[in-house]
């Protein structure tokens, strides 16, 4: 059976936690304040598609392709991006609230997150190379064995980076920053 194709179709304050998505691959399309909370988007492929103003918490992602997908004023918790299709994922975040979010060993090289809550969330292995974290809340987000080479944090706050454990050459950070690198060695700098 042929896959079914929709596309530049503009979806909006759709329910998606009543009535599900079709299965299908959705190209170039928008999703304006449509809600998908605890609904089921597997095996669903989304190529240079936007969200804006949805909730998408808790909903099952196992193998979705997110192809150039923009999230913009989402609500995104607890999705475990790290069961999607990894195959040419391409993310960008803005004004998003994405905690207890899962990227364990995604490859994410030039991912943007920008105004956006990222508390508790999982960069474990992750590769965050070229990555920017503008004006991002990055509390208690687990950051081990992560490669963050170029990566952006100046911006960024309330975030704790061990260097001894992850790959840091060349990231970039402000002084107000500094506490996060160090807290391991309890430290008191003013």
């Amino acid at each position: 059976m042929a896959e079914i194709i929709i596309e530049n179709k503009v979806f909006e304050k759709d329910n998606f936690s009543e009535v599900e998505l079709a299965k299908a691959e959705y190209e170039n399309c928008k999703f304006r304040s449509c809600d998908f909370s605890n609904s089921d988007l597997s095996n669903i492929t989304f190529i240079d598609c936007e969200f804006d103003h949805c909730n998408l918490s808790m909903t099952k992602i196992k193998n979705t392709a997110f192809k150039t997908v923009k999230f913009s004023n989402c609500k995104l918790l607890g999705l475990n991006f790290n069961e999607s299709n990894n195959f040419l994922l391409s993310l960008y975040f803005e004004n998003c609230l994405l905690n207890l979010a899962s990227f364990y060993k995604l490859k994410l090289k030039g991912t943007k997150f920008k105004n956006s809550n990222l508390q508790e969330i999982d960069f474990t292995e992750a590769d965050l190379t070229n990555s920017s974290f503008e004006n991002c809340d990055l509390e208690r987000a687990i950051f081990d064995r992560t490669i963050l080479e170029k990566a952006d944090f100046r911006s960024s706050y309330r975030f704790t980076i061990d260097p001894t454990i992850n790959r840091i050459k060349k990231a970039k950070f402000s002084r107000n920053g500094l506490p996060g690198l160090l807290a391991k060695y309890n430290l008191e700098i003013e």
